[in-house]
């Protein structure tokens, strides 16, 4: 059995995105050599998120809305954590929700995917750099 490990690196504008990352993901499907296995992907930061589900605006944007009223950013002083001089509560909270990690079959050296599914990656609390790990086992 072979392994492959690969990181991506993000800083992102905006505290709230969304970025799909399928085809960084199978671009290291492809540099690994690896025709069948599993391919691990997640968030190497407790306020970022790694997610599968479909890419369309409108449902990005409700994503976008539901998170907010399930753990509002503000006010900050609603929340404990804050109180340590942080105030990225919320963000934490987020994570939480949405996840940290994916694991995808990879047949005949694709993601293996059900129709419309895509790889996200999720920054709740952005605006510094933060990393994803694609760890790819199989043969």
């Amino acid at each position: 059995m072979k392994s492959f490990r690969k990181e991506l690196f993000f800083q992102t504008k905006n505290r709230f995105e969304l970025i799909n990352i399928t085809r960084d993901v199978q671009n290291a499907i492809n540099e690994s050599g690896i025709q069948e296995g599993l391919c691990l992907v997640n968030s190497m930061h407790i306020t970022s998120s790694v997610f599968i589900n479909d890419d369309e605006s409108g449902l990005h944007n409700d994503f976008k809305i539901w998170l907010e009223k399930l753990a509002p950013h503000e006010p900050i002083s609603q929340y404990r954590h804050n109180l340590t001089g942080e105030d990225n509560a919320a963000s934490h909270l987020k994570r939480q929700i949405m996840g940290r990690e994916v694991v995808v079959a990879i047949t005949n050296g694709k993601l293996d995917f059900g129709t419309w599914e895509q790889i996200f990656y999720g920054e709740f609390d952005g605006c510094r750099r933060k990393r994803v790990l694609i760890k790819i086992i199989g043969e």
